[in-house]
């Protein structure tokens, strides 16, 4: 039956997450778009879009992106050509693993109905499903994080899969920059935890498990020393260093922790930061009464947690509550919001799965069926308004039509230069047009360089200003629609085509 269950939850994950996957939501989001283009241009040429040979962090925008998941599509792309589904793949695939894991790894100190609550309330929750369908790089770190703490448990009985978890805890830290102050403090608990109950056997395992970690590591510190000044940029045939145009290093204040407390509360007590592509309406990050749940399994887990500690007993609690506490710490030490807290979610999830069976358990087992139809009721709905009401609402935020937009464009265009509309934002041009690195780095002329956010004056054979250009014709532009702007353009002569938000002047 648990064996049953297991299949039909991850159906119904799977399901969730893969049905649609690529229109929804559509078309692109700028973030997703500049990490997909950096993917294209590293299997191109092995660079990113600054220029830097296979670099540990991308320049971007100029302050910077994570590099994790560029490295991840590269595959994808390489097979299927640069798509908006495509550079998707490597978040839906972490999604769905993530169900298997969090099963596996709640299975190994628990029974299966608790094991299948948290399983089920992740495959549900909308923050997950949402964050599962769209390539925002900083969204790969709560599942590397899972995964290191997954095969660190199996580790304890086969001491092969430590190196497995500490590859995908040095990757956690290419996935996303915040957990830099956070995953060795997790990776040391677990070790301590480890080591006081005695399940940590000291094998050859531990000692690669430990240079793999140090070794995915150091790149990241020589990074650091590089953006702090303290020695000059790194390039070698084989990875670069790069010095980023602008570096943020004060995110993290101990002065504003009662203001980032507050403000993570109010995200925790809404459920939602109010951007549309974290959460929306009704349904939150993981439906309404889920947070009440939560504090019953908080108690239990700490109460748990104490009792063994005091015995030397390894279990799951200890674990999944440093993992909050590590969600926590960002929370508090810099301003948040749900993507950027990102880390705190799962155990919170699971924490709230165990303070659901444990409320229902003590009325009666059977009065379990309440919650999971409850719940199945919250999901179904969520379903029907994510793929209804929400895929209208988010299309405006991913500058939905800006795909047909861009094919016409270009198509269109020959020799002549496209105008391309500011708020269509460069780093889609680069991604639907396929911008070849060379052209880009030799014509690209900023705005306001230097600056955390690089804006472009223009590129290759692109001119980005919101301005009908009176009197030329050799042009094709690509601008937000409006009844003027399309009056303009016919006036002068051009053909006109509409693409929801935008519009086309041939």
């Amino acid at each position: 039956m648990v064996r049953i269950c297991f299949w039909l939850i991850l159906a119904i994950g799977i399901f969730a997450r893969e049905f649609l996957f690529g229109d929804v939501p559509g078309d692109i989001n700028q973030d997703e778009a500049f990490a997909g283009y950096n993917a294209f241009t590293l299997m191109h040429h092995a660079a990113d879009s600054y220029g830097y040979r296979l670099p540990v962090y991308l320049t971007a925008w100029g302050s910077g992106m994570n590099a994790l998941e560029s490295y991840l599509m590269i595959p994808f792309v390489a097979i299927f050509g640069l798509k908006v589904w495509v550079i998707r793949l490597p978040m839906l695939l972490v999604g769905i693993l993530s169900l298997v894991a969090v099963y596996h790894l709640v299975r190994s100190f628990s029974s299966g109905k608790f094991a299948l609550a948290a399983m089920f309330l992740v495959a549900i929750s909308p923050w997950h499903i949402m964050l599962s369908r769209w390539a925002l790089e900083s969204n790969l770190a709560p599942g590397f994080v899972l995964f290191g703490i997954f095969f660190f448990v199996k580790g304890l009985e086969k001491p092969k899969l430590l190196v497995a978890s500490a590859l995908c805890f040095g990757l956690s830290l290419y996935a996303y920059a915040t957990v830099w102050s956070v995953v060795p403090f997790i990776v040391v608990a677990c070790v301590a935890y480890a080591l006081w109950t005695r399940s940590l056997r000291h094998t050859r395992y531990v000692w690669i498990s430990l240079g793999v970690l140090v070794a995915l590591a150091c790149p990241l510190v020589l990074f650091l020393l590089v953006n702090k000044g303290v020695i000059p940029e790194i390039k070698l045939p084989f990875f670069s260093i790069p010095k980023l145009v602008y570096f943020r290093d004060s995110e993290i204040s101990f002065v504003h922790i009662p203001r980032n407390f507050f403000n993570l509360v109010n995200i925790l007590r809404n459920q939602s930061d109010y951007l549309p592509w974290n959460s929306f309406g009704r349904h939150g990050l993981f439906y309404p009464a889920t947070l009440a749940f939560f504090f019953v399994g908080l108690c239990v887990f700490i109460w748990k947690a104490i009792q063994d500690i005091r015995k030397r007993r390894l279990g799951l609690y200890t674990f999944v509550l440093v993992w909050l506490l590590a969600g926590f710490a960002i929370g508090v030490l810099i301003q948040v919001n749900v993507n950027r807290v990102n880390l705190l979610f799962l155990p919170l999830l699971i924490i709230s799965a165990f303070g659901i069976v444990l409320a229902f358990e003590r009325i009666h087992v059977r009065a379990l069926v309440v919650p999971l139809f409850a719940y199945l009721i919250c999901f179904a709905t969520f379903e029907k308004d994510y793929f209804t009401t929400y895929r209208d609402h988010i299309g405006d935020y991913f500058c939905e039509g800006i795909e047909d937009a861009m094919n016409l464009a270009l198509s269109k265009s020959g020799g002549k230069s496209v105008v391309v509309d500011p708020a269509v934002s460069y780093p889609r041009v680069l991604f639907y047009g396929k911008v070849d690195l060379n052209s880009y780095l030799s014509t690209v002329k900023y705005i306001n360089f230097p600056s955390a956010f690089l804006y472009v004056n223009s590129f290759d054979k692109y001119i980005f200003t919101d301005r009908i250009i009176p009197g030329h014709t050799d042009v094709v532009y690509l601008l937000e629609n409006s009844g003027e702007r399309m009056r303009t353009l016919q006036d002068q002569g051009y053909n006109v085509e509409c693409f929801g938000k935008y519009v086309v002047g041939y």
